[in-house]
């Protein structure tokens, strides 16, 4: 058996095609893919839906679905300072294109709120992952959610792989609608790992259940300034 490959030539070549070569890469070490300017070990796709509240209050309308979708990327710095996080920056405006498809295909009906964020690991920097996060990375959101005029809330951290995050949101187009401050708990399992960055952006299709504490209404949105 373990000079099959032996054969296998011998056989190619009184056949008179040209012999193969068993790859010289390890199964256990494969090559990892390079997707859309990053190397993307796993993507994730977590989606809620809530009917009522915590103590049972039935959903005051359409229930409130909540998306989150994360990208497993390797730290093109890990394991060093980087100077310059211009190359990340650069390369994150097709990250968030892909980001924008799977979020409104995932949610099946128009966004309302949304949020981002980063888990940083071990070997890298929480400015290595605020890297992927910028203004460049989020304008094809904004596109494909359609509006977008408010910045979108932000956090992140360092940690090792299965740390959990709470990502906020707020309203896409205006953030003094306190209906939409809410938040999504996420966990990834083996990630990140050492030398990767989870990134983050989570969406809802509307504000939170029963919201009952003033301010402006999602329906009374001006859209002049990304606040009212």
């Amino acid at each position: 058996m373990a000079d099959s490959h032996i054969d296998d030539r011998h056989r190619a070549a009184r056949a008179g095609q040209k012999p193969t070569t068993p790859s010289a890469r390890s199964p256990l070490q494969p090559e990892a893919p390079l997707e859309i300017g990053f190397k993307i070990r796993k993507w994730f796709l977590v989606r809620e839906e809530t009917r009522a509240t915590e103590l049972g209050a039935a959903a005051d309308g359409e229930p409130l679905v909540k998306i989150a979708v994360a990208a497993v990327v390797a730290n093109p710095h890990a394991g060093e300072f980087g100077p310059d996080l211009a190359a990340i920056v650069e390369k994150s405006a097709a990250l968030g294109e892909a980001f924008g498809r799977r979020l409104v295909e995932a949610a099946g009906r128009p966004i309302e709120s949304y949020g981002k964020a980063c888990i940083v690991g071990m070997n890298g920097e929480y400015e290595h992952g605020n890297a992927f996060l910028t203004t460049a990375f989020a304008d094809p959101i904004r596109r494909a959610i359609g509006g977008g005029k408010a910045w979108i809330a932000s956090t992140g951290k360092r940690a090792p792989a299965g740390s959990s995050i709470d990502v906020p949101l707020a309203h896409k187009d205006a953030l003094y609608v306190r209906s939409h401050y809410d938040t999504m708990t996420l966990t990834f399992g083996d990630a990140p790992g050492p030398d990767e960055v989870v990134v983050i952006v989570v969406a809802a299709t509307r504000g939170r259940l029963r919201a009952r504490l003033g301010g402006i209404k999602a329906t009374e949105i001006t859209g002049r300034d990304g606040l009212r």
